[in-house]
């Protein structure tokens, strides 16, 4: 099989599922377009994850290209008891009491199985219930329950998740069950774990404990108090994922695009890669095409200078996984070609840091290649800061990243326009450079007798010390 080359910087990422369960069809997802796989531990056994697992790695190995795996934890699940008839009716104005009575509700009370929540909220809070879909208000509080008054929506089912907006929860973002699947996770080895939940730095912090340096950690931005700690919070995190679906709840719609476009900008400006997730084309998980407005919203972050956009159930669970990711595939190339685009993402570039030499060569050799119309711009790294300083540039060629480590290489699959590259030891600039003329030939990145921008760091295995420029030739 010929090496995959992309035609996009945009990275995709699909989620796999019941529609995308088989080796065959990782294959053809990975060929059609698809980067990094996400395995969504809210859903199915150990055992299944770690097969999938299996499948990708054999995949990359037959492909010869590094693939990222995410693990998305669950975080905790708020969700209300169940009804004697499985679902209620509901009237505006109407009172419930919520409860911690395990009893079967009905129109008058339900269980709310969690204290924490009852006791967080005050007379005047909000909750949502089913994505939004049923909104109340408290009325009342007393040990152990609440009254809610309804203000919106018809019926509300069983265990349907519920959100409290503008309330930071004193709830861990790491249940039992996470801290189970992360160890499980680990060991299948992921190379990036996805943290639900996320309220404040400390959450962070105690998951890059556990973690332990296994794994890269992305965070997913979901509930609003995120955005308050947002530069903290992303410093301590290696990514991050924007959960719009989860965040367009407890933030007003007109909200989330702004959102969206602060935190695309705050995450590559600080030099790591950001996820746009969630309802990207979610009509395609029963319909072969998209909507306009689909293809506008994925449009609008590849725009916004993305290093990823994502798919959930629509490969996870849709009829049209493969089509799904060929859409996107064509979004993302269309977009990257507009010179709009290209005049958006150069006005808008992250400044070198005072006094860091390594960010003043990183833009000077984004300028270099610029002016000679280079055919790519090669970092060589061993933790992946050197590509990763490259990406925030959003260079228009591709980032050839060449590793001694498998692991670096496979973690930047999901950075903006990075070609994973691992190679074998070695050990001057010299030959850095040697590997680099004959690899990107034979691995068609570039053509013989094109030219490339080749950056490092001497000594070698110094991480963080990028001091070295240089012009080659494709041998």
């Amino acid at each position: 099989m010929g090496k995959i080359i992309r035609e996009r910087q945009t990275k995709i990422v699909a989620t796999l599922g019941p529609a995308s369960n088989t080796e065959e069809m990782i294959r053809k997802l990975f060929e059609t377009g698809v980067d990094v796989f996400r395995l969504n531990f809210s859903h199915g056994e150990h055992k299944d994850h770690a097969d999938r697992v299996k499948m990708i790695r054999n995949v990359e190995k037959e492909t010869g290209r590094p693939i990222a795996i995410i693990a998305d934890m669950q975080g905790p699940k708020l969700r209300v008891g169940r009804f004697k008839e499985g679902k209620i009716e509901l009237k505006v104005g109407q009172r419930i009491r919520l409860d911690l009575s395990t009893e079967l509700g009905d129109e008058t009370r339900v269980n709310l199985p969690h204290p924490e929540v009852i006791n967080s909220m005050t007379i005047g809070s909000h909750i949502l219930l089913d994505d939004g879909k049923v909104r109340m208000e408290i009325v009342e509080r007393g040990d152990g329950f609440l009254v809610g008054e309804i203000k919106a929506g018809r019926t509300l089912s069983n265990n349907k998740g519920f959100n409290v907006p503008g309330v930071i929860l004193p709830i861990a973002a790491l249940t039992p069950k996470d801290r189970i699947d992360l160890e499980a996770a680990l060991g299948m080895g992921v190379d990036w774990i996805a943290q639900s939940f996320v309220q404040k730095p400390e959450d962070v912090i105690e998951a890059k404990k556990l973690i332990a340096g296994r794994a890269a950690l992305m965070i997913k931005l979901e509930k609003p108090s995120a955005l308050q700690y947002l530069d903290e919070m992303i410093a301590e995190a290696d990514g991050v994922m924007l959960a719009r679906g989860d965040l367009g709840v407890e933030i007003p719609p007109e909200e989330v695009p702004i959102a969206q476009k602060k935190v695309v900008r705050a995450v590559r400006f600080a030099g790591k890669p950001i996820v746009v997730a969630t309802q990207m084309l979610e009509s395609m998980i029963e319909n072969p095409a998209p909507t306009r407005a689909e293809a506008g919203d994925v449009a609008t972050a590849v725009f916004d200078g993305t290093d990823a956009v994502m798919l959930s159930a629509e490969t996870a669970a849709g009829q049209y996984p493969l089509e799904a990711v060929q859409i996107m595939d064509r979004i993302c190339k269309r977009v990257e070609k507009d010179e709009m685009y290209r005049k958006l993402i150069d006005a808008d570039h992250p400044n070198a840091n005072t006094n860091d030499a390594s960010d003043a060569i990183t833009i000077a050799a984004d300028q270099v290649a610029k002016d000679i119309h280079a055919s790519c711009i090669v970092t060589y790294t061993t933790s992946g800061g050197t590509a990763l300083r490259a990406v925030r540039q959003r260079p228009a060629m591709r980032v050839v990243c060449m590793t001694q480590n498998l692991a670096t290489a496979r973690r930047l699959a999901v950075s903006y326009g990075v070609y994973g590259l691992e190679i074998e030891g070695v050990d001057t600039f010299a030959d850095a450079v040697k590997v680099a003329q004959q690899r990107i030939g034979q691995e068609g990145v570039a053509k013989k007798g094109e030219r490339f921008v080749m950056t490092a760091g001497v000594p070698f295995g110094t991480p963080g010390s990028t001091n070295i420029l240089r012009v080659a030739w494709v041998d």
